[in-house]
């Protein structure tokens, strides 16, 4: 029970990783708030995770300002303060990563990028009344992902608008730790490495996703529950001195300085 008596938000916590985290959260004593764009997403949350502690679902677009303070209000208003944000949401099962178009880029900045920011905004005043709070961000291995152009013609600077995100959100996390840390507010990251889950099984097919997880150092699936114990340390007292870190759960493929 290492955050008993915590209020937690998880984004995009309704399927996924980001549901593991919120039953993670709920079983060591918290309560959370399922911050969840798609209302049905949000009820198989509720449904999923309700059994294991008090549980809210508020929907919430990350890239909408006035919906992401709703959110932050609404977790106050229900369950007294907040002292956990976990920014998880992002396009990624549904990214499509044949559109180049400049639109498509600014809606992946949107959601993967500015919706952290957008969060760590409304959350932050009520952890500073509270007097510190933990904010744990989701990158991912991608960041540290890079490709060569392919041989022939020259067809015009790619749009990798997914990687560019999340080594947005790395540095997202090293600014906002050092923005908050005097109010006794820890901001680190998670940069996960191919995890098993629904989601990146509409971007990888399962024979892609054995042999990436055969070229690890650490071979295997990983899997949600290989991430959730890391959240729960960077979200508990453990973690009062560790802020803009960010650690890659990802079995070696990527071992950044």
């Amino acid at each position: 029970m290492r955050l008993e008596g915590k209020v937690a938000i998880v984004t995009g916590g309704g399927q996924g990783i980001g549901l593991a985290y919120v039953q993670r959260f709920l079983s060591e004593g918290a309560r959370v708030v399922i911050a969840e764009i798609d209302p049905g997403r949000g009820a198989v949350g509720l449904a999923e995770a309700g059994d294991l502690g008090e549980v809210e679902y508020v929907r919430t677009d990350v890239s909408d300002p006035e919906s992401c303070q709703a959110c932050a209000d609404a977790a106050v208003e229900r369950f007294g303060g907040i002292d956990i944000l976990v920014n998880n949401a992002a396009l990624y099962g549904d990214w499509d990563m044949s559109d180049q178009s400049y639109a498509y880029l600014k809606r992946m900045f949107d959601v993967n990028l500015h919706g952290v920011w957008l969060m760590t905004r409304a959350v932050a005043p009520a952890m500073v009344e509270g007097g510190g709070g933990r904010i744990v961000n989701q990158a991912s291995g991608a960041a540290y992902n890079y490709a060569s152009a392919p041989a022939g013609e020259f067809a015009g600077l790619g749009s990798y608008s997914y990687s560019q995100t999340k080594w947005g959100v790395v540095g997202l996390t090293k600014f906002s730790a050092a923005q908050l840390g005097r109010y006794r507010i820890t901001v680190n990251c998670i940069a996960p490495g191919v995890v098993g889950t629904d989601a990146t099984l509409k971007q990888l097919s399962e024979d892609m996703l054995d042999h990436l997880s055969a070229e690890q150092p650490i071979p295997g699936r990983i899997q949600v529950d290989d991430l959730t114990g890391a959240a729960v340390f960077f979200a508990s007292d453990d973690a009062g001195f560790v802020t803009g870190q960010v650690l890659v759960i990802d079995g070696g493929r990527h071992m950044p300085a």
